[in-house]
């Protein structure tokens, strides 16, 4: 498979999407490090070839930036894991831009509010970032926890995404 990668710049820094060859984002995130981006992508699924070129995915990343928080809803992506895994990132794609959960929140989500443990590993595990919103959930006390991507990065997407509510 060939795939796309492009790297915009953002508010929050250099952008980079990898694409595969039906548009759908297999890895995003929040750096210029090509390697970094092909990285995070499930070895099953990683591109022989990759190509620099613009890619659809980014118009939404801009449209996002632009203030239109829910252009990244209807960007498909694909990822490949357990069923846990699968089933968590697609709830992460039903949080609310504005409305975050907690971690204790997402498990619950899940139908598993004790497996609050699996539900961060959920999120540390997800290779499109933005367009799979991990950032949107929270420690149990409210603060911001981690991000592969940054604290920095996250407090802006969630402050951004705030006037959504």
């Amino acid at each position: 498979m060939t795939a796309t990668i492009q790297t915009l710049d953002t508010p929050d820094g250099a952008f980079t999407l990898v694409t595969d060859e039906d548009g759908a984002v297999l890895a995003s995130g929040w750096t210029a490090d090509a390697d970094a981006a092909l990285g995070r992508i499930h070895p099953t699924l990683r591109p022989a070839d990759v190509r620099e070129r613009p890619t659809r995915a980014a118009d939404a990343v801009r449209a996002y930036y632009d203030g239109d928080v829910a252009a990244i809803d209807a960007v498909r992506v694909r990822q490949r894991g357990t069923a846990l895994q699968l089933a968590g990132w697609a709830a992460l794609r039903r949080i609310a831009a504005g409305d975050p959960l907690t971690y204790t929140g997402f498990a619950a989500a899940l139908g598993s509010p004790r497996a609050v443990r699996a539900a961060a590993s959920i999120c540390a595990r997800n290779a499109p970032a933005l367009f799979v919103p991990c950032h949107r959930v929270l420690r149990g006390d409210g603060t911001l926890g981690g991000f592969a991507w940054g604290v920095g990065v996250k407090r802006a997407l969630l402050e951004r995404e705030q006037g959504e509510r």
